[in-house]
Parts: structure tokens; sequence; C-alpha cells
């Protein structure tokens, strides 16, 4: 079996040189940094104490002022959250198929994680349902992950729906976690929206869409169809103006929907249509994250 991992950690190596990749570290080192506290109990307030950690409502209950305490959190839990509907079995915008460039990202990401010391579990599926692999350390278990994305993924799975997996996270994860969310260009609902503000009350989100296939003004070869019904792309109507036109605005509303959406619920978002470019925009989106939180 071909070692998934390895090929990640051979991307890792040719991007950039030690300096480089120790920056990369360093931003997904930022993400917790600051917000590593969990809640352990209450104490009475003492004059120095910081006014935004007294608990008003047992303050109340109390007659005194408490203040909340806390306890560092060493070890972070990186939750992968892949989409293997069929919609990654097709090709992105630069021809490769979305799975391959999905496992890539979600390599880089949670080998960082494993070089901090963090665990990495997974979330993924399909519309039909979840697979959840708990969070551990180690290689052996991150390429148990790759290889259950790679293999999950097919022409044979279920249709994409990635509101899916985010609902079972919310359901079964507990505690705070850094969600690293990979899928294509899905749009945006309200059911969703309110789906991810509840989710972002609770964990740190890194959300990266794999670009779909260009297919305006395209030509379609002769077998070339959708994934999503099995209907054959016909060049005819490929080649049109009118069609392309069209085409091009409702994508670009599409886009333009999930962005506002993403932004209005506080969560970074990046843009990949290639595995070679994971690296650099991964760079980019950690960056981002930090600047916003």
């Amino acid at each position: 079996m071909t070692s998934l991992l390895q090929r990640v950690k051979s991307k890792m190596s040719i991007f950039a040189h030690r300096k480089a990749r120790g920056i990369l570290d360093g931003e997904y080192g930022s993400v917790f940094r600051g917000r590593s506290l969990d809640f352990d109990d209450l104490r009475a307030y003492v004059p120095g104490d910081e006014v935004r950690d007294i608990d008003w409502k047992a303050s109340a209950r109390h007659g005194s002022p408490l203040i909340k305490r806390y306890v560092a959190v060493r070890r972070q839990t990186l939750m992968l959250v892949a989409d293997t509907g069929r919609n990654m079995a097709a090709e992105s915008r630069d021809g490769e198929t979305k799975k391959d460039i999905a496992v890539m990202a979600l390599g880089v990401m949670g080998y960082l994680a494993h070089r901090h010391g963090d665990v990495v579990g997974l979330v993924c599926g399909d519309a039909h349902g979840c697979r959840t692999l708990p969070a551990k350390a180690g290689e052996a278990h991150l390429e148990l992950l790759l290889q259950e994305v790679d293999s999950r993924t097919s022409l044979d799975s279920g249709a994409s729906r990635v509101e899916e997996q985010l609902q079972h996270v919310a359901r079964t994860v507990k505690g705070r976690k850094l969600l690293f969310v990979v899928t294509d260009e899905i749009a945006a609902e309200p059911g969703l929206e309110q789906l991810l503000r509840r989710l972002r009350a609770q964990h740190e989100i890194l959300w990266l869409t794999i670009r779909d296939a260009e297919l305006s003004g395209a030509t379609p070869s002769g077998d070339a169809f959708s994934v999503a019904d099995s209907a054959p792309l016909l060049s005819r109507i490929a080649e049109s103006p009118a069609v392309a036109a069209a085409y091009a605005t409702a994508t670009a509303e599409r886009d333009t929907g999930r962005h506002a959406m993403l932004r209005r619920v506080g969560i970074s978002e990046g843009h990949v249509a290639n595995s070679h470019d994971v690296m650099t925009e991964l760079f980019a989106l950690l960056e981002r994250h930090r600047r916003a939180g």
C-alpha cells in the first residue's frame, strides 16, 4: 500500500526550505495561542483579578463576586472534517481529482498537528451517513485517516452533503477543537449558516474549498458526465455563449454567497485547485485566521 503520508511529507519538503516550513509550523501553533484554557472551577474575587473573568450568574447566586479559574490545555485536538461524497471524485478546476487535493490538504494539516504533539481525528462521509475515527497521536494513525478518506471517495459514493458531517460533529464532538473542513464549492443556505454559527461558538474552524471544474466555454470529451447525476456534459451546450454566461453568473453568485456566509460566522476560508498549491494556500489560510482572531 502506497503511503499517503509519505507523499504529503515529500510535498512539504519540496515546498520550501526549513525556515519557511518553520513559519508554517508557527502559524499552525498560533491557532490556539492564548486560547488553550479549559474551565476548572470558581473562586472568590480578589482585587487585581480581571473583571472579564467574573462569572456574573454564579456571583448573583452566591451573593459575592466569583472568578472563573482555568487550567492550561497542553495537547490540542484537530478534527479533520472531510466530504467523501462522489462530488469529490470529480475533477477540480486544474484537472486533478478533488479527492487527491483533499488528501494532500488533510495530510499537511494533520502532519502539522502531529509535529506539535496534538492528536488528530476524522469525521467523513456523504449524504447517507458519517464515519468517525477518534483522535489519536502518531504517524501510523494519521496514515490510517488519509487512507480512509482516499478509499471512501469514489464515483460509487453517495451524494456529497458536508452538512451531514457538520451536524454529526455538532451532535457528538465534545469540548473545544480545531475543525479543518475540506469540501468543494457548496452553496450557502440558512440552515447551514445557523449550524456553522453554533459550531463556531464552540470550536476554532478553518475551511478549505476545492475549486470545481470550469465548464463555461469548455469542450467536454464525448464521455464526460456530471458525477452528481451521471448526466452527460454536451459540448454544444457548454459552448453556447448564453449558457456559458448564465453558468458563470450562477457560479459567481454561489461563491459570493458562501464567502459572505463564512465571513458572517467568523470562519476563514481558503481556495485551492490543485495539490501543488496546497502548502501556499494553507499558510495563507492560517495567517488569515490568526489575524482575524
